[in-house]
């Protein structure tokens, strides 16, 4: 089931690990810093260029170590014997945007990977031979987005894949050879089914399908049909789902929260249906588990509230996590297991850590590090990050986190010394969160002078059902209220002062940043709003098609398109009806191609501001999506953004310089109103790259 609409468009680094610090650890021990002038300034590039390596894994049977790495500039999977790092070589060779994301088949030597086209989000899905490099697109249909269903050691040859190419809105099922590309139809998508769940066979198990409340229902198999098992009522919808299936085909897991807030974990006999409770919390929903890759049995489960917390459930499992956790006060993740769990690959950041990597084997409990995703930001001058609970003014908790820069805190102990601009950093979705780690975004905004505030505010995900419901029917609302509520903590706690705060955010944090210019226009200094959306008529008359199976759930959360109170109520709560309102400097971003916020989101709001006289200054890319994803486009909207704040708020900027090299931006509008722009666009040239 879907979980976000409007995913967070601010794209800080590949394989950005969750991570933190203690604040005992992080004691102070050099000369108190009263400026931040005494504070080396990172550069740009050293943040939003491309990691050294990223998304480390292993291959099933422990053969070969993967990951991804810049190849001549770009982006691109390389693979190496696992016993000798030296000896990799680029498998892929993609000039355009670079490879993301990648997984291993069970095939030998066989990798799998995704790329859309600029950025519209139909991700074909290619198999690549390590031996030779030859790639090959198992989905070569225009206009189609793949699903992997399912992957088995047990038919390592093939697949299961989902595609749209027959019916726009809804995924077929096919089986796919690895081989040759040839597909074999499993069942044709006649019933609105909006996932499905396979066992280790690629038998057809469960299955689930929206209904016209917003609802969902569960469907179980019977022979070739199938029937209704269960039932997810509209107020559960975002906080229960399939979990999966072990691999004798036993045990169904569900994350549910019928009867409860917060998502618990249950393990379901499927021959009687018997349900037992594996794990909950009441502070907050689960965020992750760990299967026996083997077995698919649950060894662990994580839950986030302000730091994510890992309680094992095999005791075999235990003495692993202790021995990561050791590793350092950050947090530590697994990125993959081989098959025969002998060895692990760890990822491990802190807050003002970038992500470094692991290898770890069981058998002798050692640990070996691999190297730093990031090794130009070692022995940089970053800052922890501190979580808050903040308190909306009807009662709500709010779970924060607050970086503070260098000399806004003398005793490094969270709480600011002395008040400094702020940039309110305003999460994508919004159903989605912001939780604690590293961020290149928090780390280069706290160097250039600010303070930075993350707040999750009600309708966020993570904290229970009735923390996301209570954003039912609030976009501008109550939603913002939680924003403006802690604006204002954030003042009486002395972090800034009410005339220095600036809004920012991608996607829903964009229409956030909109909604604080025109609803607040008093409280914000200035906004940069990133492929938000500021017309929520349009914006829900252009979703993807193969959004049908949540498009009910969506309009019960917002409003009805296809209703006159509907329609009422997305025009009352949308930016653009209120275009008069804006008395700040206001900085947008878009991607050209962006298929959630359409271009005309952006294009409505700046030509009915250029029509009023009202400054904005627009930034465009031809070759992006639903946010920046080269790291060519995303320094150089970084760099126009930092030269806005700097003369919005007053902190330091890096000059543009040559962080334009590369990008695709044009800027239509208003580029007179950032220092150093207009002529840094006279020498540049866009470079597009799909």
């Amino acid at each position: 089931m879907h979980r976000l609409l409007l995913a967070s468009a601010i794209t800080f680094a590949l394989a950005a690990c969750s991570g933190g610090n203690d604040s005992a650890d992080t004691a102070a021990t050099a000369p108190a810093i009263t400026s931040i002038d005494q504070v080396e300034l990172i550069p740009r590039d050293a943040l939003f260029g491309n990691p050294e390596r990223a998304n480390v894994q292993l291959s099933p049977d422990g053969r070969y170590l993967s990951w991804v790495a810049p190849l001549d500039g770009t982006v691109n999977v390389w693979v190496a014997p696992a016993n000798d790092i030296a000896a990799a070589k680029a498998v892929t060779n993609d000039t355009a945007r670079g490879i993301r994301s990648y997984f291993w088949s069970h095939r030998d030597g066989t990798l799998l990977y995704l790329r859309d086209n600029g950025g519209d989000e139909n991700f074909h899905l290619f198999a690549v031979d390590v031996a030779s490099g030859e790639s090959r697109d198992l989905t070569p249909f225009d206009n189609t987005t793949a699903q992997v269903v399912g992957i088995s050691e047990r038919h390592p040859d093939h697949l299961l894949v989902g595609m749209n190419d027959r019916d726009a809105q809804w995924h077929d099922l096919y089986r796919v050879d690895l081989a040759t590309g040839e597909r074999t139809l499993v069942e044709q998508n006649t019933q609105q089914i909006g996932s499905y769940l396979t066992d280790a066979d690629y038998g057809l198990r469960y299955a689930t399908r929206s209904r016209p409340d917003g609802g969902v229902d569960l469907l179980r198999r019977a022979g070739d049909a199938w029937e209704k098992y269960d039932e997810v009522p509209f107020e559960d919808g975002m906080t229960t789902d399939l979990a999966g299936l072990t691999k004798d085909g036993a045990t169904l897991y569900m994350q549910d929260s019928r009867g409860r807030n917060t998502s618990a974990l249950f393990a379901i006999d499927t021959a009687t249906g018997e349900r037992t409770l594996v794990h909950e919390d009441a502070r907050a929903d689960l965020s992750g588990t760990l299967r026996d890759p083997a077995t698919g049995r649950v060894q662990a489960v994580g839950v986030n509230y302000l730091r994510n917390e890992w309680t094992a459930l095999d005791d075999g499992l235990k003495a692993d996590l202790d021995k990561l956790k050791a590793i350092g006060p950050g947090e530590a993740s697994v990125n993959t297991r081989t098959l025969d769990d002998k060895t692990w690959i760890v990822a491990y950041s802190a807050a003002e850590a970038p992500v470094e990597y692991y290898r770890y084997d069981r058998e002798g409990g050692e640990l070996t590090r691999l190297f730093s995703g990031r090794p130009a930001l070692e022995g940089k001058p970053l800052v922890p990050q501190w979580p808050q609970e903040i308190q909306s003014r009807d009662g709500l908790t709010l779970v924060s986190y607050l970086t503070l820069p260098a000399h806004a805190d003398h005793d490094n102990d969270g709480k600011a010394d002395t008040p400094v601009p702020m940039v309110l950093l305003v999460h994508g979705g919004p159903w989605a969160r912001d939780a604690y780690g590293y961020s290149g975004y928090n780390q280069w905004l706290a160097n250039r002078g600010y303070a930075v505030l993350s707040v999750n505010f009600r309708g966020s995900t993570g904290f229970g059902k009735d923390f996301t419901n209570a954003g039912d029917g609030e976009w501008a609302g109550k939603m913002h209220d939680d924003l403006i509520d802690a604006v204002q903590w954030a003042v009486r706690e002395g972090v800034t002062t009410e005339d220095k705060v600036a809004i920012m955010g991608g996607s829903y944090g964009g229409y956030a940043t909109l909604v604080g210019l025109t609803f607040t226009p008093d409280t914000f200094a200035c906004g940069v709003d990133i492929v938000g959306p500021a017309n929520l008529n349009t914006l829900l008359s252009t979703v993807p098609p193969y959004w049908a199976s949540f498009f009910n759930q969506l309009v019960r959360r917002m409003g009805d398109p296809r209703t006159e109170e509907g329609q009422a109520w997305l025009t009352e709560r949308s930016p653009l009806t209120r275009v008069d309102q804006i008395k700040r400097p206001l900085l947008i971003g878009q991607g050209a191609n962006d298929q959630r916020v359409k271009q005309d989101e952006s294009d409505q709001i700046v030509n009915a501001m250029v029509e009023r006289n009202i400054p904005v200054t627009y930034a465009l890319f031809p070759d992006e999506g639903h946010g920046f994803h080269r790291p060519e486009n995303s320094k150089a909207f970084n760099a126009v953004a930092e030269g806005f704040l700097s003369q919005c708020l007053g902190g330091r900027a890096q000059p543009i310089g040559d962080d334009l090299q590369g990008s695709s931006l044009n800027v239509p509008n208003g580029a007179d109103g950032v220092p150093g722009l207009a002529e840094a666009l006279r020498n540049h040239t866009p470079d597009v790259r799909r």
